[in-house]
């Protein structure tokens, strides 16, 4: 119940932002995806989206020039790093993956625990970050103020001097264009009954049946937008605890933000400590039934699956949910 009331929530703030925002970005979003929401207070333009394109991949935002955004969420390694962790200044690592940005826009609860909300909730933090990029926003503003090209462009597109929130804003903007759909899966509900290899239908009513992923990973992202415990990492001397540390609820230990399955197969490795390199591992896990703790959600137990059935269920979520429509994102010029 707990899980249901968040998505419920979830839901209804995500319709409550998409038509409380000005207008929609204005591009055809792909097929599969809703309309991209967009805050009240944060409205897309182009202006600002390229302001926060030139953001997003300045290492300037990191105390020694050496980190950008685009340095733990690569367009070239799926908007994530493909490693196990993130890597930030001083080649100091984190205790956690770092989510792909794709469709991020979308989803309320922001990183692995959902300690921030929206796109433009989550900007600054890894700016501040002491592992990350480790500056203060006030040093993150007198910095962009001395680029009298970041200075101009403010100007422009909010019509005052540099302000944190209006990286965030911006940086937001970004992100919120960078949509992945149009995969083989929605042309195959679309009509297209070849855009599904056999192998891939097979995997598909797995999914939504026997292998009971939908149950979680639902609705147009494939995912339910909650939080919960599967077991991962958890029997370590000293677990990462998840959305405990946020809620401190105790039916929130060691529960994690259900990841999008869009796209899956461009960011190995997986799950939130990136402790499993392969699809065919985590699907292993998941047929194992976790690992068992007090808190381990109700929606995880052995699933029994056979051999060929834990590779069709593969084959669904590698070539089913992989994208056409990929956004391939070249790094900007930056301002001087």
């Amino acid at each position: 119940m707990r899980a249901f009331g968040i998505v419920i929530v979830g839901l209804l703030v995500a319709v409550m932002v998409s038509h409380a925002g000005a207008q929609h970005w204005p591009r055809e979003v792909p097929l599969g995806l809703p309309p991209v929401p967009q805050l009240p207070d944060n409205p897309l333009t182009p202006e600002k989206v390229a302001l926060g394109k030139q953001l997003y991949f300045d290492p300037r935002l990191s105390r020694d020039n050496t980190v950008s955004c685009a340095s733990c969420h690569d367009p070239k390694k799926g908007w994530s790093n493909g490693e196990a962790v993130a890597t930030g200044i001083r080649g100091q690592k984190g205790g956690r993956s770092a989510p792909p940005v794709v469709n991020a826009g979308y989803l309320r609860f922001q990183f692995w625990d959902g300690r921030a909300q929206f796109v433009e909730g989550q900007a600054l933090g890894p700016i501040q970050n002491p592992i990350e990029m480790d500056m203060t926003l006030e040093e993150l503003v007198e910095r962009l103020k001395s680029i009298e090209g970041y200075r101009k462009q403010f100007q422009q597109v909010f019509g005052r001097d540099v302000q944190a929130e209006d990286v965030a804003r911006a940086i937001g903007a970004f992100e919120r264009t960078l949509l992945a759909g149009n995969a083989p899966y929605d042309r195959f509900k679309a009509g297209d009954t070849s855009a599904l290899s056999e192998a891939a239908q097979r995997g598909m009513k797995l999914f939504f049946g026997k292998a009971h992923c939908s149950a979680c990973h639902s609705g147009p992202l494939f995912t339910d937008g909650a939080f919960h415990n599967i077991g991962v990492g958890i029997l370590k001397e000293n677990p990462d605890l998840g959305r405990y540390e946020v809620s401190k609820l105790l039916g929130d230990r060691g529960a994690f933000r259900t990841p999008s399955l869009r796209d899956v197969a461009r960011t190995a490795p997986y799950m939130h400590d990136g402790s499993e390199p392969t699809l065919e591992a985590v699907v292993e896990y998941y047929n194992k039934g976790g690992t068992p703790n007090p808190q381990l959600d109700e929606e995880i137990f052995p699933l029994n699956l056979t051999e060929q059935e834990k590779a069709d269920l593969v084959t669904f979520l590698r070539e089913g949910l992989t994208s056409e429509d990929y956004p391939v994102v070249d790094p900007p010029e930056l301002p001087k």
